[in-house]
């Protein structure tokens, strides 16, 4: 008898799913199902970790027959223990969120910055003076864009890679922490709500009486920053206990190759298989939307004639549009499932 079958019938006989008898081995549910499917086998430390588990000898579970083994009453007992996150999800993800809404707010700062040598055309004194103050402007924005890209990038590019090798986790997040999380998000967004508000008062007050480009835009820009960011953090935090979700939406960050080779059901590779599928509808839709926002700014900031200090708001519309489209599509895709 093989030690695959040997795993196989032990922990069926004992009630124990594959995400908990990983969670005793602190291991993924992936090499428990590796090892079930015969593709990997167990490290030593393992391997004694499952004699002591199963109450069983290393001969026994590697070379001899324990199909016939019954259930360990204590350990089916032991089994319905609460889950616990053994993979690292809830720090990974509140490193994420962190850092989103860090790289949102960097964005923001750096838009608001170039603001401030941005100088409407009449007050111009010398072509120099122009093209000093526009590369000063862009030279601003676009270190923003850089380095909130170099938070937001690396860390969707580290929550993508989790979510491949763990397309499926089980809730472990207790009601008392789902409950402060809700009550955090709602002081962070309410918060956000005041900081834009607050942007807005200011920027009401000062009308006319100080420069617009150079004064009141940069600071209700840096108000509408920080309130953002609080906003981002908030909306992603939240969404951190939501398992349910983050397992039906799991497909969106695999290729269809990588899906088909799950150890998984029929019907949870058809789920992945549609949030990819939809994932790839926004993409798309919400890239070309970006590409003609960016025109449009890049043509308002540069080109004489078309020129206004009100560039920016390329980017909010189109992210705006991003973000109806987003919903229409995948509303769109739910009410036809």
């Amino acid at each position: 008898m093989s030690f695959r079958d040997n795993l196989v019938h032990l922990r069926a006989v004992n009630n124990m799913t594959q995400e908990q008898l990983a969670m005793r081995l602190n291991v993924s549910r992936q090499s428990v199902a590796k090892w079930e499917a015969g593709k990997s086998s167990p490290e030593m430390d393992k391997l004694l970790s499952l004699c002591q588990i199963f109450n069983c000898t290393l001969d026994e579970l590697v070379q001899g027959d324990l199909t016939g083994k019954e259930a360990d009453e204590s350990l089916v007992m032991n089994s319905t223990l609460s889950p616990v996150d053994v993979y690292g999800y809830e720090d990974m993800a509140k490193t994420f969120a962190n850092k989103i809404g860090n790289g949102v707010m960097a964005i923001l700062l750096g838009l608001a910055i170039s603001c401030v040598f941005y100088v409407p055309a009449d007050s111009w004194k010398g072509q120099f003076q122009e093209n000093l103050l526009v590369s000063v402007a862009t030279l601003c924005l676009f270190a923003g864009i850089g380095f909130g890209l170099s938070l937001i990038i690396p860390a969707s590019l580290t929550y993508n890679s989790f979510v491949k090798e763990h397309p499926y986790l089980q809730d472990f997040f207790t009601p008392e922490q789902k409950d402060h999380t809700r009550s955090v998000f709602v002081r962070e967004l309410i918060g956000g709500i005041c900081c834009i508000f607050v942007g807005i008062c200011i920027m009401v007050a000062v009308e006319g009486l100080l420069p617009a480009e150079s004064f009141v835009i940069p600071v209700f820009l840096a108000f509408v920053a920080v309130g953002v960011r609080f906003i981002v953090h908030g909306g992603i935090t939240v969404g951190i206990i939501d398992l349910d979700a983050y397992n039906k939406s799991a497909g969106a960050h695999m290729d269809e190759a990588e899906i088909e080779e799950l150890n998984l059901s029929p019907e949870r590779k058809r789920q992945l298989m549609r949030a990819h599928n939809s994932e790839k509808k926004v993409g798309a839709v919400c890239g070309a939307i970006m590409v003609v926002a960016t025109i449009a700014g890049l043509a308002m900031l540069f080109i004489p004639g078309i020129r206004t200090g009100y560039f920016w708001l390329a980017w909010v519309f189109g992210g705006l549009l991003c973000a109806v489209a987003s919903i229409a599509i995948k509303g769109f895709e739910g009410k036809n499932r």
